[in-house]
């Protein structure tokens, strides 16, 4: 799991600009309108090789501002959430009772804050930056979002602060899966279902208060490891209800997972947020299970479970290879089938396949349908290999990677899948010339 950045501070003083800074592309919104920012962003950044998860959020206001409570509650979320904060302050305006105020709460969270003095934009604010040691924090540091100033120095401590995170190793067959879903598709219900007490628990490893816990588990003999995060429970006044708020969280245990089972609501049927959350788990190459959950709750026929397939598999185009299973936790009914594919899924993610039997699949697929000229040439294919699982990977040898089009990749992939049984995983294609 990567460590965690928020950065706070009050409306207007240039959080968004210095978000898309560090992370390298205009995603968070920026505009001159105090509070416009009343969302928390995530996006992931890297420095010098360090990866960490980035978190934008609204402006505090002490005044009686719109949003000021949601607002609030946002930064006390992504102050829990955070392993360094960067409390950001505008060099023009000069310490204001609402640095003060938001430094307040950040004494609270013990955590490390670096305060960003911002907009300093030329030598003759230099000297206006040092007020804000005021606020109590150690370290000070002036920047310029909009040119980029700065951002070194800012960079270079904050990876300073970052911490080590160092969790337990398991066992190569200790399966490790996670539930992932907007709120109320029943993650909690399933999650006592799978530790029921026809389960024998073996430990709960807590991390931080924030940090995922990993509860282990043996079913029939089999290791599990059910990885969730402390945020999906209500903790103190903050209640996390809306689906902004899952998110880092679920990237967080879909980072430590190897299997992810999105759960969707029956009653509900399919929004955009679940295939933006399973979005994550395909692109972090997880090996994926969609659960429909709550199959009690909705009347059926002999067609239904045929045509919720279909929708499914129209909606989630890119998770082709995904399972689909039906259950309802709270009957505690269909359970079988999820831990079916569980199995399946593991053994494929894990599969490796001996070179030669690739070869004499592939190569004979390729000549049999030879690629289309792309990029001014046209690509030959003279070896494959397997080169790691977890996973599956493949390296294929060619002429020239420029000329593999992305629908031949797709066709490689398909034939893969057409002879090997890699239900349930991805699967990684890695073209290189041949020395």
């Amino acid at each position: 799991m990567l460590p965690t950045v928020a950065i706070v501070g009050r409306p207007n003083c240039g959080k968004s600009t210095i978000f898309n800074r560090i992370i390298g592309q205009r995603l968070s919104i920026v505009e001159d309108v105090p509070g416009v920012t009343r969302d928390r962003i995530y996006a992931q950044a890297e420095w010098l090789g360090h990866k960490f998860n980035l978190i934008d959020t609204g402006g505090i206001e002490i005044d009686n501002t719109p949003f000021l409570t949601e607002i609030t509650e946002q930064v006390e979320i992504a102050i829990r959430e955070a392993d360094v904060i960067l409390l950001v302050c505008d060099v023009r305006d000069g310490k204001t009772p609402s640095d003060q105020y938001v430094a307040e709460l950040l004494y609270k969270s013990q955590k490390p804050v670096i305060c960003v003095v911002n907009k300093v934009d030329d030598i003759s604010f230099k000297e206006a930056a040092y007020e804000f040691y005021a606020l109590g924090f150690e370290d000070v540091i002036s920047v310029s979002s909009t040119h980029g100033i700065g951002f070194g120095d800012l960079l270079d401590k904050l990876i300073e602060k970052l911490p080590h995170k160092v969790f337990k190793k398991y066992a190569e067959d200790t399966i490790k899966l996670c539930l992932i879903g907007r709120p109320n598709v029943g993650k909690s219900s399933l999650t006592n279902v799978l530790l029921g007490e026809n389960r024998v628990i073996v430990s709960d490893t807590p991390g931080t208060t924030r940090d995922a816990i990993d509860t282990e588990f043996t079913k029939d003999g089999k290791a599990y490891v059910v990885i969730d995060t402390a945020g999906m429970r209500k903790k103190g006044k903050v209640y996390e209800t809306t689906e902004k708020y899952s998110v880092l969280r679920a990237m967080s245990a879909i980072e430590r997972s190897e299997i992810c089972i999105v759960l969707l609501n029956a009653e509900e049927g399919i929004i955009e947020y679940d295939k933006r959350i399973a979005g994550f788990a395909h692109n972090n190459n997880k090996a994926v299970i969609l659960c429909v959950n709550k199959w009690d709750k909705i009347k059926k026929d002999d067609k239904t479970m045929n045509e919720w397939i279909t929708k499914i598999r129209q909606e989630f185009i890119f998770l082709a290879y995904a399972p689909i299973v039906f259950i309802s936790a709270k009957e505690n009914k269909r359970i079988h089938t999820l831990f079916a594919a569980i199995n399946q899924a593991f053994e494929n993610y894990s599969r490796r396949i001996v070179t030669y039997v690739l070869n004499d699949t592939i190569l004979d697929a390729v000549s049999l349908n030879p690629a289309p000229t792309h990029n001014g040439g046209k690509l030959k294919v003279y070896y494959i290999t397997q080169v790691g699982i977890k996973p599956p990977t493949f390296v294929i040898f060619v002429n020239n990677p420029n000329y593999l089009h992305f629908s031949y990749e797709r066709f490689i992939d398909n034939k893969l899948r057409e002879n090997f049984e890699f239900t349930g995983t991805p699967i990684k294609i890695i073209a290189r010339i041949r020395d």
